[in-house]
């Protein structure tokens, strides 16, 4: 018969059942509960390689999706409802005159909010090099940004940031000027990366150095939304701000249970930030729609 207990769940645990633990000892069963509910960051990444280092799925899946894109881009070249055109971002799409029915079946387009996003996942058919460029930005900010926020946070940061360059579009570009292109999304992995090294203490004196050269030349040279780069890098230091400046928690007084629950508290405030931050943008997209009137689309065509 055992007299120890579990100080968890305060079950008898014999000789081979005990587990030491930094608030006593422990049954198994309570120390395996408590590795199932570690936060990711603390647990092996599910995908490896060989060598145990992370693989950054989600950065490949990316990088697949817009190489698709670009393939179903010069498959329909030509058509009437090609992928680019279906699926490209102007202003005007999520502007007052696309609602109004009237001036929509006129002009053949009518309210497409989504274009806000899937524009990102499209890219430039007259230059290959856009798409090349930013695939390899992506895979280079990806390889060190997703194992160390996690794939959710990496893909909301990405996705967020793209909406965030289609807003700035929406607010600064010619409305009935369409857009393609990963780079507000890649922008916004920039912003997360100098952020990130600035919060552990690095220098960033090169990334700073590298945005700063990649957004004169996106004011200088022509055919470049810079309104998508700068709001992509303005939303993705947005995001990676709720991530990465969160109030630190006393581990000296708890145990790891209470650890634990900390670190769930963290991840919740993390994506209530996240979240506030689309809502934010929502509302500007709403204020942005409200200033392209059937009037002005026909003075900036005109």
């Amino acid at each position: 018969m055992s007299y120890v207990r579990c100080q968890r769940c305060d079950r008898p645990a014999c000789p081979q059942c005990q587990r030491s633990a930094e608030v006593g000892v422990q049954c198994v069963d309570c120390v395996a509960s408590a590795q199932r509910n570690l936060p990711a960051e603390h647990r092996p990444p599910r995908f490896a390689d060989k060598h145990g280092q992370p693989i950054p799925v989600v950065t490949y899946v990316l990088i697949a999706l817009c190489g698709l894109a670009y393939v179903a881009q010069w498959a329909t070249n030509g058509l009437s409802t090609g992928v680019t055109e279906s699926l490209w971002y102007a202003g005007f799409y999520t502007s007052a005159a696309s609602l109004d029915s009237q001036f929509a079946a006129l002009s053949g387009i009518g309210f497409e909010p989504w274009r806000m996003l899937t524009s990102a996942f499209l890219h430039s058919m007259s230059s290959p090099m856009h798409l090349l460029l930013n695939m390899v930005v992506l895979w280079m900010m990806g390889r060190t940004l997703e194992p160390a926020l996690g794939w959710a946070r990496f893909l909301a940061i990405y996705l967020i940031s793209a909406f965030g360059g289609s807003v700035a579009v929406l607010l600064l570009a010619n409305p009935l000027a369409p857009v393609v292109g990963a780079s507000g999304a890649v922008y916004g992995l920039f912003a997360a990366l100098f952020l990130m090294i600035r919060r552990i203490g690095g220098s960033v004196v090169s990334i700073g150095a590298l945005i700063a050269v990649n957004l004169v030349i996106s004011v200088v040279w022509s055919g470049i939304s810079w309104q998508a780069h700068v709001g992509g890098l303005v939303v993705g230091a947005a995001c990676a701000a709720v991530l990465l400046f969160q109030p630190k928690s006393d581990q000296t007084l708890v145990g790891a249970e209470e650890a634990a629950q900390r670190r769930r508290r963290i991840r919740r405030r993390q994506w209530w930030g996240l979240a506030g931050v689309v809502v934010i943008l929502m509302v500007i997209t709403a204020i942005g729609a409200m200033q392209i009137t059937p009037e002005s689309l026909l003075a900036a065509r005109g």
